[in-house]
């Protein structure tokens, strides 16, 4: 029996190759704007030019989009995950604004209370963690880490369904990120 494991791997390696899927559709400078892949054990859809209506949030009146630095630096992504009834799908769009971060705070907090309790966190990265075992069984939105540094992140909903503002101070103005978090489980759509 020890001698069938290898060519069974093989043969399922080979049917799982044939039953994947990648599609790739490059912008007008030759790069790659979407890419799916679909394979049978779930699917991955990315699409470098999000659009800011996936947020759910407005765009602050004056702000610019932020430009890509290049070395797939992308300002703007929405990605989706699925596989077996679970899934996550996370919109990102980042902004540059002249105004102080003060006011993009006050505009935003206002925004975000149609999504819930407004928390407002300090941090010194902008890493999304979904915390301890026990957190994670918990839908209310916490702090990450010990609240403590420049960046300034506001947060409305429940760990299955948020919006965030990332707010980083700039010597003049500040730049900022709207971001959406969907996960769902086997009885949520996205």
């Amino acid at each position: 029996m020890q001698t069938f494991k290898p060519a069974i791997v093989a043969l399922a390696a080979v049917f799982l190759l044939s039953a994947c899927s990648v599609n790739v559709k490059k912008n007008e400078e030759g790069q790659d704007k979407n890419v799916d892949i679909r394979t049978p054990f779930g699917e991955i859809h990315v699409d470098k030019g999000a659009d800011v209506k996936d947020t759910g949030l407005p765009v602050y009146s004056g702000a610019r989009l932020k430009q890509s630095s290049g070395d797939n630096d992308e300002k703007s992504a929405n990605v989706n995950i699925s596989s077996f009834g679970y899934g996550v799908r996370v919109v990102a769009v980042s902004y540059e604004s002249d105004d102080p971060p003060s006011k993009l705070v006050a505009f935003y907090k206002e925004q975000l209370k149609k999504f819930g309790t407004v928390l407002e966190c300090h941090t010194s990265n902008h890493q999304w963690e979904p915390g301890s075992r026990t957190d994670r069984d918990s839908e209310e939105l916490k702090c990450d880490g010990n609240n403590n540094g420049k960046t300034i992140e506001l947060k409305a909903g429940k760990k299955s369904n948020q919006h965030i503002v990332a707010i980083d101070p700039r010597d003049k103005g500040a730049d900022f990120a709207l971001v959406y978090v969907r996960l769902r489980g086997k009885q949520d759509t996205i």
